[in-house]
């Protein structure tokens, strides 16, 4: 049984679809055993202490720059014997000291069709703001490896999502999470603890 630890820093929406997926018992080969937060008060701290899972809190504001806290992170991750790093709403960038400690083990789930409307500055509402100024008809979710490269990593999964005429970023936002990002997520983390994600030639490929 794979140990899942989830990397949050606010509502815990994304960390809440794993929570279900798990006890509908959709999550095969693994379980969430600790949820680890950037800052205190988290609602995803929340969630997790209801679903009974452990909860770290590492503050970001208590670490002079993002080196001393990606070590903390990574640190922490270790004691956790984390097989599986899941970053879920984490809105703090860690350097490559952890994806050096975790290759092709850390997991992210970004809100548009990469490489479409990704990499740094597109988060959160910004994505889905660029999303309708661009007049595309079609956006959606991926979830890919996370890597060096922000947003760069190898894809899992992704689903589209149509962009209606009388979106605002907000509802569009919401349409991705119930339509894409709550459903990828849950099921690339459970591919990953199957063991039925490949790497081959920095492509990933389900099985």
């Amino acid at each position: 049984m794979k140990n899942i630890c989830v990397l949050v820093s606010g509502g815990g929406t994304n960390l809440q679809a794993i929570l279900d997926a798990q006890s509908r018992g959709e999550i095969k080969g693994g379980k969430v055993s600790c949820v680890i937060s950037s800052k205190d008060g988290a609602f995803a701290l929340e969630r997790a202490a209801k679903a009974g899972v452990k909860t770290r809190v590492i503050p970001r504001k208590e670490y002079a720059d993002a080196a001393l806290y990606t070590k903390a992170v990574t640190e922490a991750l270790l004691e956790e014997k984390a097989d599986l790093v899941v970053y879920a709403g984490f809105m703090t960038i860690l350097d490559e000291q952890i994806v050096r400690a975790f290759p092709y083990k850390m997991m992210n789930v970004h809100p548009a069709l990469i490489p479409s409307f990704c990499g740094k500055g597109f988060y959160g509402l910004h994505v889905h703001e660029a999303v309708l100024q661009s007049g595309v008809k079609l956006t959606g979710a991926t979830v890919h490896f996370v890597t060096e490269v922000c947003d760069g990593g190898p894809i899992i999964l992704q689903k589209a999502v149509a962009v209606e005429n009388s979106d605002t970023p907000e509802t569009l936002q919401k349409r991705v999470m119930e339509q894409a990002e709550w459903e990828l997520l849950p099921r690339a983390v459970s591919l990953f603890c199957e063991g039925r994600i490949t790497i081959r030639e920095g492509k990933a490929y389900v099985d």
